[in-house]
């Protein structure tokens, strides 16, 4: 009875045996066929929107615009590095051109305000005390011309300096008529006005009051009938033929700023007319709130186009700045912590590279350093790469860049 059982045993083991060999071969041969395609493909992590990487798939499809997924890589890619099809790179309008070097403007760019030229300001106050017995000019804002009698003025205190002018005209007392002369001049009645009243021989109860030269009265502070005194301001005048353009450029120019430079300024109202002019004073003090430099303009105004408080846009030339790499303002992407780009290498590839940014001039930026002569920065699309770098597995930019021919970091 056991000899039967022990036959039993060894004819099941070798049963077993067979039919595992078997298995196993199976296995292996499919195994052989499972692994050839994997060595052959790259392998894919998943599959993002092109317009919006925060959109993942496991497979191909749609984005939510229609366009198609980008497929992202997990293999060997060196640190920094976006790959993505050259025909879809195509398609997203990717541009890119080569970094540029040379010199560029120092251009300040800074708000102004149109000002009355302060030169051609005139205050017009009473040197004796009276009445206004006539008013020529009606309100604020009216233009007057050199000459023009502004207002005519009683003052007992002319009155009585006219009766002792001509009281020394007829003693022919050459000393007294001289003192008389100067009183009167002193009381603001012009050489015109005595010397009528010399021929007139005859005391007039007013005086004439005339603009000193062209311009636009800015106040009035005086109606007919009303009495004035020499402390009161009657009116002012201002010759607007040429104003000033207050211009507030940031501290952190101030130094690019000097008398002389030249200075191009552009007003809202006149779309494609472009002032030029230079810096005919630069204030030596800071706005204490905005942090501002003020530096002046005086632009020549014969039309009166410009007029006092008006909005300007100026553009003042501080020089040539030094030799040195350039590339287009908007092709840098600004972080809280720096600044980079987006390099192209070529066949889809795109590196993202930090660098360090100098001055602005125009749509140009200033590079001290982080790019090479030959490298070719992404002009479009730089922010779609970028976000795409921020997700993909080989962007940490832990490790060195790829080889590439250093930048010159002096300038020369």
């Amino acid at each position: 009875m056991k000899a039967r059982y022990v036959m039993l045993l060894l004819a099941v083991a070798s049963v077993g045996g067979i039919l595992l060999g078997m298995n196993i071969e199976r296995d292996q041969a499919s195994g052989a066929e499972v692994a050839e395609p994997s060595t052959s493909k790259r392998e894919i992590l998943y599959w993002v929107a092109p317009m919006d990487p925060n959109y993942r798939r496991e497979k191909p499809g749609k984005s939510p615009m229609g366009m198609d997924l980008i497929p992202v890589y997990a293999d060997n890619a060196p640190p920094g590095l976006i790959e993505i099809e050259p025909a879809i790179v195509n398609n997203l309008g990717v541009r890119s051109e080569r970094v540029r070097r040379g010199s560029l403007w120092r251009k300040i760019r800074a708000t102004g305000t149109v000002g009355l030229d302060e030169s051609r300001i005139s205050h017009i106050h009473l040197r004796a005390e009276g009445w206004i017995e006539r008013l020529y000019v009606s309100a604020e804002g009216e233009r007057v011309a050199k000459g023009d009698v502004l207002f005519e003025l009683y003052s007992p205190q002319i009155v009585n300096a006219q009766k002792e002018y001509l009281q020394a005209l007829r003693r022919a007392d050459r000393a007294l008529t001289s003192a008389a002369t100067e009183k009167l001049m002193a009381l603001g009645v012009d050489q015109t006005q005595i010397e009528q009243l010399g021929e007139e021989d005859k005391a007039t109860p007013t005086v004439t009051f005339s603009a000193e030269h062209s311009g636009v009265v800015m106040a009035l502070n005086i109606r007919e009938g009303m009495f004035v005194r020499p402390d009161v301001e009657v009116m002012s005048l201002s010759d607007i033929s040429r104003i000033w353009v207050n211009a507030a450029v940031p501290q952190s120019q101030a130094a690019w700023v000097e008398q002389g430079k030249r200075a191009d300024i552009v007003f809202a109202h006149l779309p494609g007319k472009v002032f030029s002019g230079q810096v005919d004073h630069v204030y030596p003090y800071v706005d204490d709130i905005a942090q501002t430099l003020t530096v002046r303009i005086g632009l020549d105004n014969e039309q009166e186009m410009l007029k006092p408080n008006m909005f300007a846009n100026v553009t003042i030339f501080g020089g040539k700045g030094d030799e040195g790499f350039h590339v287009p303002r908007d092709s840098v992407i600004r972080t809280g912590s720096g600044s980079r780009v987006i390099l192209s290498v070529g066949e889809g590839r795109f590196w993202v590279a930090d660098v360090v940014t100098g001055f602005e001039s125009g749509d140009r930026i200033e590079i001290l350093s982080g790019l090479a002569m030959t490298d070719r920065v992404v002009t479009s699309g730089q922010f779609l790469l970028d976000s795409e770098a921020a997700f993909a597995p080989s962007a940490e930019r832990m490790n060195p860049a790829p080889e590439r021919e250093e930048m010159d970091h002096s300038h020369d």
